[in-house]
C-alpha cells in the first residue's frame, strides 16, 4: 500500500484502497458522456509479435469507456500493416493505426519538410507526434491517455487510473504523469530514472542554486515514465524533443505552459516491467548510453531557456557533484534493496553511475558545439498555420489505408 505524503509542488494521487476496477470503470463511463476519452499506442512492428502487446490487446478489449484507440505503427511494410490490421481488428471501440512508413504517410511527411516542420528524428517521439495530430484531426476524444506497448505486467487498471485525473470534470487537472515501482524478478530496475535523473537534478540544484524548474521536476516519483495522460488542448501548443529526452520533454513543456496546480501524478501500478536496454557501455549511440545523453541535454536545453549559461567548467563541476550524490544512492537503494528481500548489485549500479558521468560531460560538450541546435519537432498550432490543411490530410490518409487494406 502506498504512503499518503505529497512531495513537492505537484499533486501525487496515490493508491491507498486497491479501489475495485469495476467501480473505477463505471465512474469513467459516467465522465466519457462528458468527456470522451481514447488512448495513444505508439508501437513497433516488433511488438506485435511478442506476448506484451497480445496481453494488452486482450486487456483494452474489457475497457467499456473508450471512444478511439490510435495506434501508431513503425517499421512495418505492407504485408506487416494488414497483419497489424487483423491484429486490432478485434478491440470493439473505434481505432484507427497511422501506419507511419506507407507511402500516404511519408509523402504527407514530405511536404512537411519542404516547409521545414517534418521530425528530423525517427523514433517513438515522431511517432507519438504524428498521432497527437491524429487526435486532432479526429476530434473524437477530449481526454487523452499514451502508454507504451511493451509493458508485460499490464492490467486495465493501469489505464483506468491513468486517465482518471483528466477525465473526471471535477477535477482541474490538464496532465497527469503516471508512476510506478519498477519492481521485477526480485530486483529494483528503472536504473535511468534512479541513478541518472533524481541524482542529476539534485546536483544541477546544488551546482546553479534555487530553481522553480528543478523543484518541479523532482517532484515526480518517476520522471521517465512512459505513461500520461491530458486533456486535448493541451497537444496544440506542445512541443517534444524526437529523442530519448521524449519524457523530460514532455515534462518540461508542461511546466512551461501551465501552473503546477494545473498538473498531477498518480500511483497507477503496484507491478511494471517492459523490456529492458541495453547499458551500451562502448556505443554512446544505444541503449542506456544514449538515452542518458540525450536525457542530459533535454535538461540542458530547458535550462539554457530560463538563462542558465554553461561552460565546461560548469559541467566538470556538475559532473563530479552528480558523482557523489548518485554513489550516496546506490547505498540507499542497496539498503532498500536488503530490507525487502531483493537484490541490487552494486558493482553493476556503480558502473552505470560511473557511464552516467562520463556522459554527462558528453552532453555538456554537444550542448556547447551545436547551441543552434533544434531538437524540438513544431507544435501543431504552427503546423496547421503553415499548412491549414494539414490536419484533414492526415486523417485522409489514415483513413484511405484502412479502407483500402482493412480487408485484404
Amino acid at each position: 500500500m502506498a504512503d499518503f505524503y505529497q512531495n513537492g509542488i505537484v499533486t501525487t494521487l496515490h493508491n491507498l484502497s486497491e479501489r475495485p476496477i469495476d467501480e473505477l470503470e463505471n465512474e469513467l463511463l459516467t465522465f466519457s458522456q462528458k468527456r470522451p476519452m481514447g488512448l495513444i499506442l505508439p508501437s513497433l512492428f516488433s511488438e506485435l509479435e511478442g506476448t506484451a502487446l497480445t496481453h494488452i490487446v486482450d486487456e483494452l478489449c474489457d475497457v467499456p469507456y473508450l471512444s478511439q484507440i490510435v495506434i501508431g505503427l513503425d517499421r512495418a511494410n505492407l504485408e506487416q500493416y494488414k497483419h497489424a490490421l487483423g491484429f486490432f481488428s478485434r478491440l470493439p471501440q473505434h481505432h484507427r493505426i497511422l501506419w507511419n512508413d506507407g507511402p500516404r504517410l511519408k509523402a504527407l511527411d514530405a511536404e512537411l519538410e519542404t516547409l521545414g516542420l517534418a521530425p528530423k528524428e525517427l523514433g517513438k517521439g515522431r511517432n507519438v507526434w504524428y498521432c497527437m495530430g491524429y487526435v486532432l484531426a479526429s476530434n473524437k476524444a477530449e481526454s487523452v491517455a499514451l502508454h507504451d506497448c511493451d509493458i508485460l505486467t499490464y492490467e486495465r487498471s493501469l489505464l483506468a487510473k491513468l486517465i482518471y485525473p483528466v477525465a473526471n470534470p471535477q477535477f482541474n487537472y490538464e496532465f497527469c504523469k503516471g508512476f510506478y515501482a519498477r519492481v521485477a524478478d526480485g530486483k529494483i530496475n528503472g536504473r535511468v530514472s534512479r541513478l541518472l535523473v533524481t541524482p542529476l537534478l539534485r546536483a544541477l540544484k546544488k551546482v546553479l542554486g534555487p530553481s522553480a524548474y528543478l523543484d518541479y521536476m523532482d517532484s515526480f516519483r518517476y520522471p521517465l515514465a512512459g505513461e500520461f495522460s491530458f486533456r486535448k488542448d493541451v497537444l496544440n501548443d506542445i512541443r517534444i524533443p524526437s529523442d530519448w529526452g521524449l519524457e523530460i520533454g514532455v515534462l518540461s513543456e508542461m511546466h512551461r505552459n501551465y501552473s503546477p496546480n494545473r498538473l498531477c501524478q498518480a500511483d497507477i501500478a503496484q507491478n511494471y516491467d517492459h523490456k529492458h536496454q541495453d547499458l551500451s557501455a562502448h556505443d554512446d549511440q544505444g541503449g542506456l548510453s544514449k538515452m542518458s545523453i540525450d536525457i542530459t541535454k533535454s535538461l540542458l536545453r530547458k535550462l539554457a531557456t530560463q538563462g542558465q549559461t554553461f561552460s565546461m567548467e560548469s559541467f566538470r563541476t556538475l559532473k563530479a557533484t552528480y558523482y557523489r550524490i548518485a554513489l550516496d544512492f546506490v547505498e540507499a537503494y542497496h539498503n532498500d534493496a536488503i530490507i525487502n528481500g531483493l537484490d541490487l548489485d552494486i558493482h553493476s549500479e556503480e558502473k552505470a553511475v560511473e557511464l552516467f558521468a562520463q556522459n554527462i560531460m558528453k552532453a555538456g560538450e554537444n550542448f556547447l558545439v551545436n547551441p543552434m541546435e533544434t531538437p524540438f519537432m513544431p507544435c501543431w498550432n504552427r503546423v496547421v498555420s503553415a499548412m491549414p490543411d494539414v490536419l484533414e490530410k492526415l486523417k485522409e490518409a489514415v483513413e484511405a489505408d484502412f479502407n483500402e487494406f482493412q480487408s485484404s
